[in-house]
């Protein structure tokens, strides 16, 4: 049955083309996903595929059950753009200002719905129950994951499978690995509060700027010299904020970054010693600080028999040319809200476009749409490896 299904989803690989840059076309960012769940419902009501909407916000759930016994598995795509400008000429570059899908959730959604399709076909044959996770809000904390897993509609999941289509690697290949695969991931914005005024009396003020960058410096510190080096993790200030003119010395810088780790006690450590710094150097310069740290995702930490059934599935792909553990990743999914509860893993699929080598969240991102059969075949052949062990 694996080969008929892995031959139909070739079949249906134009229809996966199609819906993919139909949705780049008209991307939604996170938590405003109306139209996209809207147009994910009506593929399901034409497959007659059972569906609810709405869940934990803009998230759509289809179930497919088997005529066999088996186990109930979910298997997630995505579906939220980024605030960004498509900068590609191309066909299917987005109509709406502002947003872009810059990610490869347009390619996840059409995966899905596609392998939804084909697998309606063999419904007589299925073990198990299929749970079609269509999440809203990956992008932006909190996420829709963690809304989804408070509704209750995957209290019967038994395990979960989710793909993300990953430029950096190449087309043919897939990657991830037992435990920590992705970061953890806070965000904070320090407020710098001094003393403006002239810039020939610097004297007489106390400059923010001057106050801030000393903090810009000091914090990196942290990750050489207080974190153990076994530790992975970073802190990156990515928006510096002060200033009005030349000859004006500012009273106040913002500063926004972003912390990634891989165990909590480190992200603990990290913001107590955040906290000691900024406070030790305004006290120093006589200025006041505001400190606000807010943790988002935690680590992507996967299950391991459930790696172990993802390479499984790979080695039948002949597609496939290579499935790899991959390095621990420093960016963040909220998918490891899932994984919190439900046994399951995370994996890459190789979609590198040649010749075209933006990575994700760049204006003129792209990815290889070949690898789209090749994530059906991954998500499906992982849930057919639950089975069969079960």
């Amino acid at each position: 049955m694996l080969q008929r299904i892995y031959d139909m989803i070739e079949q249906n690989y134009d229809e996966m083309v199609d819906i993919r840059r139909f949705l780049h076309q008209y991307p939604e960012v996170s938590f405003h996903e109306y139209k996209t769940a809207e147009y994910i419902a009506n593929y399901y009501e034409k497959l007659q595929i059972p569906y609810e909407t709405n869940i934990g916000g803009n998230g759509v759930i289809a179930t497919l059950k088997g005529k066999k016994p088996g186990k109930t598995i979910a298997l997630r795509a995505d579906f939220d753009a980024l605030p960004i400008d498509d900068q590609k000429e191309v066909a299917y570059k987005s109509k709406i200002k502002g947003a872009m899908h810059a990610c490869g959730h347009d390619g996840h959604t059409a995966t899905l719905l596609v392998l939804a399709k084909v697998m309606k076909q063999f419904q007589d044959e299925l073990h198990g129950t299929i749970v079609f996770l269509h999440q809203h809000a990956e992008e932006i904390p909190p996420g829709g994951a963690i809304s989804i897993l408070e509704s209750g509609a995957l209290d019967e999941v038994d395990a979960i499978f989710g793909n993300h289509l990953w430029v950096p690697t190449p087309l043919g290949e897939v990657t991830t690995k037992p435990g920590p695969f992705m970061a953890g991931v806070a965000s904070f914005t320090i407020t710098v509060k001094g003393k403006g005024g002239h810039g020939g009396y610097p004297h007489e003020t106390k400059d923010a700027i001057v106050i801030a960058s000393e903090i810009t410096t000091q914090i990196q510190n942290i990750i050489s010299r207080k974190i153990s080096p076994f530790a992975t993790s970073v802190i990156t200030i990515g928006k510096f904020e002060a200033g009005t003119s030349f000859n004006v010395i500012a009273d106040e810088a913002k500063l926004t970054g972003t912390v990634r780790y891989f165990d909590h006690q480190v992200d603990k450590q990290i913001k107590e010693k955040m906290e000691q710094v900024i406070k030790g150097i305004c006290i120093a310069n006589d200025a006041t600080c505001e400190f606000v740290y807010e943790d988002g995702y935690p680590p992507v930490v996967n299950h391991e028999e459930e790696v172990d059934m993802v390479f499984q599935a790979a080695e039948k792909i002949p597609e496939v040319q290579a499935a790899t553990i991959s390095e621990a990743q420093m960016a963040g999914e909220d998918f490891a809200h899932y994984l919190e509860k439900i046994p399951g893993a995370f994996f890459f699929t190789g979609a590198n476009k040649e010749g075209h080598d933006y990575p994700h969240h760049h204006p003129m991102f792209d990815f290889n749409e070949k690898a789209m059969p090749i994530a059906a075949k991954m998500l499906i052949g992982a849930y057919m490896e639950y089975q069969s062990s079960k």
